[in-house]
């Protein structure tokens, strides 16, 4: 008898590419991984090498497939980082400029000019997203002012613009085509029709030729090229962008799901309908398309692990001890993260950090108590957001590094007064796209799929009703000062809960 196929899926990440090899019952047998360096040439910039991204997929893949029998990959899945863009040279495929990272900040004065055009209310009704430096739509036209100002290459199709996955498929088979999940995060699509906008590509500046052609989460995709020892020829069958492919890796298309992606900053995110009504705060954004289109309520926070490196930095100790440093109690220190600004629900980019209730008695413990409070804070803001969208949430389903921190994922539990599902498997992006890329080769049905054994820990919360609510508004309240010395005021409602999310938005 023939050995069982397998699938091969990679998640190329902000900070690492990681390769799985799943088998048939949904186990990953076999993984590898390679880093990606970030860089921070001036403040609020971030960049990364494309052709260093590449070198690392094949480098983790190489690594997972160590040992083991490349013929008997069936097909290959891709998640990855989202929002990124790069531009490039469509003759040659070399690079023009840096891969600018989601992280990346240095067009916020470039929205600036777009919310004074009275831009940001189209924007958002047209993409579903909020303006904001995350997306790639401002990266698009900080590129193509500084590598080709008056668009003539960009309208003669010499140049390509294109996220993560795009630059990926282009490595492997020289097209140029992005995944509908992933072009629903440019702030260039219309989410509902699922096109290219003018208007979107007029308010810009980005011609429509430099863009790549929109494909299903199903493809089709190029072949495999280049990922030795893998056989050149091996089909991509699956491409997400990484917070949809955790969502699909926890069967999240079932009604009353959350997922909350923890990591360098969080996704917290539920299936729902193109006519779903979206909180201010909120994005309307694509799942994925299998044949038909599922549209997804998300909320973005900027820093919830990132928090936790920022203070491990100040306090010279490695980000693990924060929690075995934190005291039981942050004895009334609050810190609110807003290095950047603000994300969900807020979208306020003129926010700014602070640390409120300091006193002669305050101590590292508290703050780091306080640190990882406030990861806990911003998820529950933004899943009480998701359950205002789209009703009771019944599960909230949690992965990524940070979910093995169990101080955090009991303050999770009480914070929110939910009781948290921990996947135990650590690598959910890359088992989503893995088990879509079976399901589109035909190793498992959505049936399979929603039978496989997910194992799962779990927090319950602890916190009576009265002690939870009086936190949140604490919480509210130092929100409501990093807001106001940017001269934004936000209401809190007697709950704890914001009345006007995004209020200039």
């Amino acid at each position: 008898m023939s050995a069982e196929p397998l699938i091969l899926a990679v998640d190329q990440g902000t900070s690492a590419t990681k390769a799985v090899l799943v088998d048939r019952n949904g186990e990953i047998v076999a993984h590898g991984s390679a880093p990606v360096a970030l860089a921070t040439p001036a403040p609020g910039w971030v960049e990364q090498s494309a052709e260093e991204i590449w070198e690392s997929c094949r480098r983790a893949v190489a690594a997972c497939l160590d040992g083991q029998d490349p013929s008997r990959v069936e097909a290959v899945g891709l998640s990855t980082q989202r929002e990124s863009l790069v531009l490039w040279d469509r003759a040659t495929g070399v690079p023009l400029s840096p891969m600018l990272s989601w992280l990346d900040r240095r067009t916020a004065a470039d929205l600036a000019v777009s919310r004074a055009m009275g831009s940001a209310a189209l924007v958002r009704e047209v993409s579903g997203l909020p303006l904001d430096p995350m997306f790639s739509a401002p990266k698009a036209a900080w590129l193509l002012d500084r590598y080709d100002p008056d668009r003539r290459r960009a309208r003669a199709g010499e140049l390509c613009l294109g996220t993560v996955d795009s630059w990926l498929l282009f490595k492997l088979g020289g097209g140029h085509l992005i995944e509908l999940g992933n072009a629903a995060r440019t702030q260039l699509l219309d989410v509902r029709q699922r096109l290219w906008d003018d208007r979107l590509l007029d308010l810009f500046g980005v011609p429509e030729r430099v863009l790549p052609r929109i494909v299903s989460s199903q493809g089709p995709f190029p072949r495999t090229r280049g990922l030795p020892p893998l056989p050149d020829g091996v089909p991509v069958t699956a491409v997400l962008g990484d917070s949809h492919a955790a969502l699909f890796a926890h069967a999240g298309w079932q009604p009353g799901t959350v997922k909350a992606t923890y990591g360098t900053g969080s996704s917290i995110m539920a299936a729902a309908s193109a006519s779903t009504p979206v909180s201010p705060g909120m994005c309307l954004t694509v799942a994925w398309d299998t044949g038909a289109p599922t549209w997804a309520v998300e909320g973005n926070i900027r820093s919830t692990g990132a928090t936790l490196t920022w203070l491990a930095g100040v306090l010279g100790v490695e980000p693990a001890a924060l929690a075995d440093l934190a005291a039981d109690s942050s004895d009334g220190v609050v810190i609110v993260p807003a290095f950047g600004g603000l994300g969900a629900p807020w979208w306020d980019d003129e926010a700014v950090g602070l640390i409120s209730g300091i006193g002669f008695g305050t101590k590292a413990p508290h703050l780091a108590r306080a640190a990882l409070e406030s990861i806990a804070f911003q998820v529950e803001d933004v899943v009480a957001a998701v359950e205002r969208d789209i009703g009771p949430v019944s599960r909230l389903l949690a992965d990524g590094g940070p979910t093995g921190n169990r101080t955090l994922m009991q303050l999770q539990a009480d914070t929110s007064g939910r009781t948290i599902e921990l996947a135990r498997a650590r690598d959910l992006s890359a088992l989503g796209a893995a088990h879509l890329a079976g399901l589109t080769a035909g190793v498992w049905s959505r049936a399979d799929l929603e039978r496989l054994d997910r194992p799962r820990d779990v927090c319950v919360p602890s916190l009576d009703e009265g002690t939870r609510r009086r936190r949140i508004a604490d919480w509210h309240l130092a929100v409501r000062r990093a807001r106001l010395s940017a001269n934004d005021a936000t209401s809190v409602e007697d709950d704890g809960h914001p009345m006007a999310l995004g209020g200039r938005r």
